[in-house]
């Protein structure tokens, strides 16, 4: 009896991309019906620390919070680090995917994106937050096979298939073929590391200190993994001066955002060369043709295939759809048969 029908019809099928930065998730026969910020607003209120808002609302509120709310991210390096508030995001994206909570409704059916380098104490900790928030059967997926499953990768095909996940935690490197995981490896940079370098390199040069938000803002404007020819585009930064205590404002141009993240660039770099020098020699002659293709959020940053192609000598390509690949191909592996093999038992 398969796991997803063992239930009946009533009950809720969804995957979940439970992401560092964003939470995206797949409802069966409808798609993608959310995608929003990994970040809980808490509350205290007479000594009771409560849920305020989660989402989109909650990141608005990072960095600018009075004494008595705080905005926290619940999970670090694409696992949870704080088992309560993760279980109150994970319910409230629920119930917000499937139309507002309901007393009546069947508890949910789900299968939830793990990193392939996360332990069984975290795995487990991922498990027990998804029935607590009212999951009635939880199944696991390896992010590198979801992520090349959403690409539109043959990964039960017989053949070799390389895809390079950069998410905000972790990147994922991974070797696929006949529906499993030939070689993979994980190491923990991501977006998150990137927007740690550049709020560090600004400070060091500009002494201008700056918050998460507006280095992610930087990030996305200017940042790039080739430094550019000459300086490139040029924007204007605002923080705090470290000298004189003052609000300021300082000119950062793409060649020093390429500087600052030299160093995120070159390990991601370096996992995907040690992947491919782990690769048996029938698979390697596939990855020639096939090439390799990047997903994740941390695939968008300007450059980075020309990065990886240098450094490799093979093709290389970004998914259409990078974000929420990994959800995609969660989805896909509940509602397509041929991909039942890959769902792990939690």
């Amino acid at each position: 009896m398969k796991f997803f029908n063992r239930f009946g019809s009533a009950a809720h099928d969804m995957a979940i991309d439970l992401g560092t930065v964003n939470t995206v998730v797949y409802v069966r026969d409808k798609g993608i019906v959310l995608n929003e910020p990994s970040v809980v607003a808490l509350e205290t209120r007479d000594g009771v620390r409560r849920v305020k808002v989660v989402g989109n609302e909650a990141k608005l509120m990072m960095g600018k919070t009075p004494s008595n709310i705080q905005a926290i991210r619940p999970l670090r390096d694409g696992v949870i680090a704080d088992i309560d508030v993760a279980e109150q995001m994970i319910k409230h994206f629920i119930d917000k995917a499937l139309g507002g909570p309901s007393r009546f409704r069947q508890r949910s059916n789900v299968v939830i994106c793990v990193p392939s380098g996360s332990t069984m104490v975290e795995r487990r900790a991922i498990r027990d937050a998804a029935s607590n928030a009212g999951a009635v059967s939880v199944q696991l997926i390896e992010e590198s096979l979801a992520a090349a499953i959403g690409a539109g990768l043959q990964v039960t095909a017989p053949m070799g298939a390389m895809v390079v996940d950069i998410g905000g935690g972790t990147t994922e490197v991974a070797i696929l073929s006949l529906g499993g995981i030939a070689y993979s490896n994980s190491v923990r940079v991501g977006g998150d590391k990137m927007d740690e370098m550049i709020s560090s390199y600004i400070r060091r040069k500009h002494n201008l200190m700056i918050g998460e938000m507006t280095s992610e803002r930087v990030k996305l404007a200017i940042g790039c993994a080739v430094a550019p020819e000459g300086e490139g585009t040029v924007i204007g930064v605002k923080g705090r001066d470290l000298v004189n205590g003052r609000p300021s404002e300082v000119r950062v141009s793409e060649a020093e955002i390429a500087e600052a993240l030299a160093e995120p660039v070159g390990q991601i770099v370096t996992a995907v060369r040690a992947a491919l020098e782990q690769t048996p020699p029938e698979l390697s002659a596939d990855i020639i043709d096939e090439g390799i293709t990047l997903t994740g959020g941390g695939a968008l940053l300007r450059r980075m295939d020309v990065a990886i192609a240098k450094a490799t000598g093979l093709s290389v390509q970004v998914a259409e759809n990078a974000l929420i690949c990994v959800a995609m191909g969660a989805g896909l592996a509940f509602e397509d048969r041929s991909y039942h093999g890959v769902l792990i038992a939690a």
